[in-house]
């Protein structure tokens, strides 16, 4: 099976997912990347089942749209049951890097609302130790040389993505040459740098369901 192949496969199977397991009319969450804009064209068929989505993105909001599926506000949210979203990496323990298409602000703030992050991903992204994929740090853009340098002191090596701007008018580092054996420990060290708005570490709020495309179908694991 080719990658994209595997992605509509994990993307129906999420779709099923939420089908089976989130009330009619309750709010679903939906993250950002190529996983996730298959998993947005496949929930067009269960649209009228949902009570509305937010999205974690500009990106994602107008793909919603495009397909006649209501997007809200997360502040006018009370409740969401669940957030699907990809990953750049997961690890055996669900901890993952995300943030490979820059949303990773909104994507962490969305996650923390959500009853159940369900992450899909191809086997590929599953990993025993994270770091091969950069980790991004999202950067309040005065504080990005600062940042470079105490993420170089923790013995990565930081690039700043070239023409890039957040939803929220911010850059990334890209933190290259990790090897992470410690997520919850690093995503709270990397937090408490001034000028960091947050970083592509989801340890902290993990996945607590991953459905992993593989070529013998789509496996799931629970946290």
């Amino acid at each position: 099976m080719t990658q994209d192949e595997l992605k509509q496969a994990v993307a129906r199977a999420a779709r099923d997912y939420v089908a089976d397991r989130l009330p009619v009319g309750a709010i679903l969450g939906v993250g950002t990347g190529s996983t996730a804009n298959f998993f947005i064209d496949e929930i067009a068929a269960i649209k009228g089942r949902l009570g509305g989505t937010v999205a974690s993105s500009e990106v994602t909001a107008r793909r919603l749209a495009g397909h006649g599926i209501r997007v809200l506000d997360l502040n006018d949210v009370d409740a969401m049951g669940i957030y699907v979203d990809g990953a750049d990496e997961i690890d055996p323990g669900m901890s993952m890097i995300k943030g490979g298409g820059g949303a990773l602000t909104r994507e962490k703030i969305v996650a923390a609302v959500a009853d159940t992050f369900v992450c899909i991903c191809d086997a590929s992204k599953r990993v025993p130790v994270m770091g091969r994929f950069p980790l991004p740090v999202e950067v309040i853009p005065m504080s990005s040389a600062h940042v470079a340098r105490e993420l170089a002191k923790l013995g990565g090596s930081p690039r700043l993505r070239d023409g890039f701007v957040t939803d929220n008018g911010n850059l990334i580092l890209d933190v290259h040459g990790l090897s992470i054996t410690d997520p919850v420990g690093l995503e709270d060290r990397i937090n408490q740098i001034v000028g960091v708005v947050t970083n592509g570490l989801f340890a902290r709020r993990g996945a607590d369901v991953l459905l992993l495309a593989a070529p013998e179908g789509v496996l799931t694991f629970q946290r």
